[in-house]
């Protein structure tokens, strides 16, 4: 993990101020006791951010009010996810960063006191209730089944949710709802509420996530008018809003722990001897290893080539979902290659690899497996094609 020196380049001076931290703070919390499968706990996610906001670190992609570009954002959260805790420690995880983002291009003042304010303080934690089960929205948010009706002068949602991360305790949530036949609201709800009840904490692939992902139901939960995010019946156009953006994030993070599964198997390789040689004399593990450092290289690129068109204006939706497919599915091969090159060490939990191995896995699946948006970048393909033949 390099930084760039350059002294008239203030997000290189915070770069490194964060890679110093992850390397001082959160890299030895890899160990603590505290981590369980689902996720730190409460009281150690709270430890790690007091030791960032000490060192006035909680939220560093947002300065003074605003978030850094999507390239230097790029940067920070590579620097961050250069350990699984670092994006908890530093507030840059999922989900709350994607809905500090939402919320600052959405929501209205009050909302924003009331809600933007102390999730980018690190005060409290939140949510983004969207997926369904039993055939409800998933990859195809169409398909859509919570549904929020109009009562008085508010609003009562109905509806079960799955694979929410981070609901066990955090303080609201983002609940998307049917509120027509073919649009969908967002409500801000505090998830305190008894009308709200966590199901079940699910087992999971990844452990990373404080509270895990959560299985959720609504029962009769009243809300405001107050509550609507936005504009009524535009929730799907806000999603893609906050979608394309956090898909980018995800990639940045986990970039930054792909490196450091890299950097240690490149370590290993170099003191590991066998048949005479060092590992990474053999070509059998040398060339993995290189294939690693081109493939990492080319995510950089992806990575910062979409978020080029983010900062451009653009809507970034086919941009985005180029890059998730394109880096999720390098950083599993880098990682596997790590696993691979460590051997028996790579599959015991000696080093963060296998831990990176299960996240990136985890993560071809989230904000859309790469099938789906292989086929949505397919029917662009078509539409385009269509639009310049003139439909022969």
């Amino acid at each position: 993990m390099t930084t760039p020196a350059a002294t008239d380049d203030p997000v290189a001076a915070l770069v490194a101020r964060v890679e110093g931290f992850v390397r001082e703070h959160v890299i030895p919390a890899e160990r603590d006791s505290r981590l369980g499968p689902h996720g730190p706990s409460f009281d150690l996610v709270a430890e790690l951010r007091e030791q960032a906001r000490a060192a006035k670190l909680i939220a560093p992609h947002i300065v003074n009010g605003e978030h850094l570009s999507h390239r230097d954002t790029a940067r920070v959260l590579r620097a961050a996810g250069y350990s699984p805790l670092g994006p908890v420690a530093l507030n840059v995880m999922a989900p709350d960063e994607g809905n500090m983002f939402l919320l600052h291009k959405v929501a209205n003042a009050a909302q924003r006191a009331r809600y933007l304010q102390p999730l980018v303080a690190a005060q409290v934690r939140s949510a983004f209730l969207m997926t369904e089960p039993d055939g409800g929205a998933g990859s195809d948010p169409q398909m859509l089944q919570t549904r929020a009706v109009k009562i008085g002068d508010g609003w009562q949602i109905d509806g079960r949710k799955w694979l929410i991360s981070g609901a066990e305790g955090a303080t609201f949530g983002i609940v998307m709802a049917r509120t027509s036949e073919s649009g969908a609201t967002m409500f801000l709800v505090d998830l305190d509420d008894p009308a709200i009840r966590i199901e079940r904490v699910l087992d999971t692939l990844d452990t990373s996530m404080p509270g895990g992902h959560a299985v959720m139901a609504l029962n009769g939960l009243r809300v405001p008018e107050s509550r609507i995010l936005g504009e009524l019946h535009q929730g799907f156009r806000y999603a893609q809003l906050r979608l394309a953006p956090a898909r980018l994030t995800h990639c940045m993070r986990w970039h930054g722990a792909a490196q450091r599964a890299q950097d240690i198997a490149v370590d290993y390789a170099c003191r590991r001897q066998a048949f005479g040689k060092t590992l990474v004399e053999h070509e059998g593990v040398g060339f993995m290893l290189a294939d690693n450092q081109i493939e990492l290289q080319q995510a950089e690129l992806m990575i910062d080539w979409c978020a080029g068109v983010l900062d451009a204006g653009q809507r970034g939706t086919r941009e985005s979902s180029m890059t998730k497919v394109a880096v999720s599915e390098a950083l599993f091969r880098v990682a596997d290659r790590c696993v691979q090159v460590l051997g028996g060490l790579g599959i015991t939990r000696d080093t963060i690899v296998e831990q990176v191995f299960r996240e990136i896995r985890a993560f071809r699946i989230y904000d859309g497996p790469s099938e789906v948006h292989r086929w949505s970048l397919a029917r662009r393909l078509q539409r385009d094609w269509t639009r310049r033949s003139g439909g022969t």
